[in-house]
Formats: structure tokens, sequence, C-alpha cells
């Protein structure tokens, strides 16, 4: 290893690190400063195989930024690059979001947090309609797909389960990449998946099942059992994630609020909206979930510790596993039609969660003037206007600050 590639890998972490304390707004413009710092400024890869990547994490469960992040530090310096990235890049918001979550549960300002969270929360929101309606309208081009997205509303909104869905999930895509495909492409996909390492798919599946069986057979008054069962249940959301980080909300506020009743639906739109103003990855919304939830089942501040990290390593360990495990095989596997027919039916199913988690989350706020006009006037402004949505949400926290 020359001393020149070894000063690349240094410099390309130090942007990694500049790239995080700035990357506010999504998955979508993540990937436009990756354009600009990775491509433009440094020329680490070329623009073709950044979008290749980012294509590439649209495909796949887990959180897109983080994985097309990821793809880069492959490609500059292998595995053990990649993940010293995904640590800097997924650190910091998320040990900031488990430090607001115990200040926001331990300091002696309740009241003080609610009434200026009674300004945050419709703010947050709008900001989940603004997303709704983005990423519908960028998604929903066919009638197949209005359709798949009309099916995923009626049915989250009746069923209300957590285990809906993986199956809408499957059936999307299912559905879309069942599109014809050409018969020369037979061969390729033989060819392809016989050179698939199985033991990174059992790894895969096996850390998944290992917890499941391990929350079914410690016994539930356990301290042990619900940090386990946490696990579990962030890991297995995380293989179900497409589209990047909105479309957390509807699967958490489903599982961990309404079905399961971890937390109220104050406290979670409450840590939705503090991420909304932090920068970093979306999925770093778990670390406050994790520790709001053992919060209130009566764990102390390092029981809270533990939930962060068990939900922010359970969330995104799938995406990193799959991202790391497809990437030095992705020139072939783009080729097959199949599997890019399939994203089609996959997001249009994601943004019928989307538009659900909208409908769901108006449920729970007090309905009047004023929370009405601030979910307009948010949607609004991230609709007609490039405002950051993190000014948004400190504009809604300044506004309640001076009206306490």
């Amino acid at each position: 290893m020359t001393k020149n590639s070894n000063r690349q890998k240094y410099r390309f972490l130090f942007d990694v690190l500049l790239y995080t304390l700035t990357a506010f707004g999504g998955a979508q413009a993540h990937v436009g400063i990756m354009l600009k710092n990775f491509v433009q400024k440094r020329d680490y890869i070329t623009e073709k195989e950044l979008l290749e990547l980012n294509a590439l994490s649209q495909i796949l469960p887990g959180p897109s930024s983080t994985q097309t992040l990821i793809g880069i530090a492959f490609k500059v310096g292998g595995v053990p690059l990649a993940i010293v990235t995904f640590l800097i890049w997924v650190l910091p918001s998320a040990i900031l979001m488990s430090v607001i979550a115990i200040s926001y549960n331990t300091l002696n300002e309740e009241e003080r947090f609610d009434h200026i969270m009674e300004f945050v929360q419709p703010i947050a929101v709008g900001i989940v309609a603004y997303s709704a309606y983005t990423f519908s309208k960028s998604v929903l081009q066919s009638r197949t797909a209005v359709w798949l997205a009309a099916i995923s509303v009626i049915t989250t909104l009746i069923l209300r389960n957590a285990y809906v869905f993986p199956l809408l999930i499957l059936m999307g895509g299912i559905i879309s990449s069942a599109l014809e495909a050409p018969e020369e492409e037979t061969n390729l996909r033989v060819k392809l998946f016989s050179n698939i390492n199985r033991n990174k798919i059992l790894y895969f599946a096996g850390i998944l099942l290992t917890f499941a069986a391990l929350g079914s057979i410690v016994n539930q008054t356990s301290s042990f059992s619900l940090p386990i069962r946490l696990f579990e249940n962030f890991y297995r959301n995380g293989i179900m994630v497409f589209g990047g980080g909105q479309v957390l909300v509807p699967l958490m506020f489903t599982e961990f609020v309404e079905m399961k009743q971890y937390l109220s639906s104050h406290e979670f739109l409450s840590g939705y909206a503090f991420q909304q103003a932090i920068p970093g990855p979306m999925f770093s919304f778990t670390s406050f979930l994790g520790a709001t939830i053992l919060r209130n089942v009566g764990y102390g501040i390092p029981g809270q510790i533990v939930g962060s990290v068990v939900a922010v390593l359970g969330i995104n360990l799938p995406g990193l596993i799959l991202i790391l495990f497809i990437v030095p095989f992705w020139n072939d596997l783009k080729k097959i039609t199949r599997i890019k027919n399939s994203l089609s039916g996959i997001n249009a199913v994601a943004a019928g969660f989307l538009i659900a988690a909208f409908i769901l989350l108006l449920h729970p706020l007090r309905l009047n003037t004023m929370s009405i006009n601030l979910i307009l006037i948010s949607f609004l402004i991230l609709t007609f206007t490039r405002i950051n949505p993190a000014f948004v949400i400190l504009g809604g926290v300044l506004l309640g600050y001076l009206l306490y």
C-alpha cells in the first residue's frame, strides 16, 4: 500500500466527516451533496458510478444514502474503509438523538418541552405530507403503480399490522418484475447467482433468526429480553425499508406505537421532529425510539443508551451487509431487467406507506386551526421554496419558545 493511497483514504474520511456534519434534507438532498463533494470536488469516483450506486441503493432495502456512501468508500478503499465510513456517518447523529431522547425524558422541563412540541409536531406531519407528495410524484408513473399505491394505503389503514408491510413490498416487487424480460437474460442470471457467496446470505438471515429465537427463548420478565426483541424488531424493519428514511415512519409508527404501544404518538412525533433538525442519516431517528422505549418500561440512563445502540445497529445492519455483499458484482446484477423492474412496484408500495403515514399521524394531533395551518404552511414552504426542513423545524421550536 503506497503512501499516496493512504493519504487518499485519510482525506476521504475527513471529507466524509465534513459531509456528515452538513448533510441535511434526506436521501434526495444527500445525493446532490455527494455529487458535489465526492465527484466534482475530489474525483473519488465518476458521476456515472455515483448514479449507479444510488440506483442500486434504491433497489435494495435499507438506508439509501448510507448505502450509496458505503459503496463509494468500498470503491475507494475496500471493506475496511467502508466500515469506518459507516461509523463516521452514523455515529454523530445517532449519539445526538440519544442525548436528545435522554434529555427529553429526564429533565424537569416536560411541560416546556410539550408546549414547544405543540408547534413542532404539526410541522413534522407537514414534512411527512411533503415527503409523500414528492415521492409519489416521482414514482407513480403508471396505472399499475397507482393501483399498487392505493392498495398499500387501504391495506395499511385497515389492518394496521407491522407484518403487512413485507407482504405488500413482496407483492409490489413481484407484480412489477413480472413485466417482460428478455429470454437471453436466463443464462446471465444462472451465471450471476452461481457466483453468489452463500455464506454471506447465511450471515444475513442468521442474524435475524438468531435474535428472533433469543427473543422468544429468553423469559420476557428478564432484563435482557426487551433489548434482544427490539434488535430483532429493528433488524426486521431494516430488511423491509425501501425508499429511504421517510418509509421508516409508517413502519415504526404502526409497530411501536399502534401495535405494541411501546411509546406514545406524542413521543414518536417529537423524535421525528428532532431528527429533521439535525444533519445525518434519517435512520438515526431509531436512536431516539430505542432510548424512549426502554425508558418507558423503567430502564435508567444506561438502559436507554443500550436501547439507542440496539436500535441503530438493528436498523442499519441489513443495509450494510447487503451493499457490501452486492457491490462487487453490481456490473452483472444491473443487467437483469427483472431486478430493475421490481423497483417500480416496490417504490409504488412505499409511496402508499407514506400516504398512509400522513393519515395515521393526523389522528393523534389536536386538529384545530393552528395545527392545520402549521401543516399547510410547512407543506407549502417545502414544496415551493428551497428552504431546508431543518430550518422549518427550528422555526417551530422558536415559535413555541417565544409563545410559552
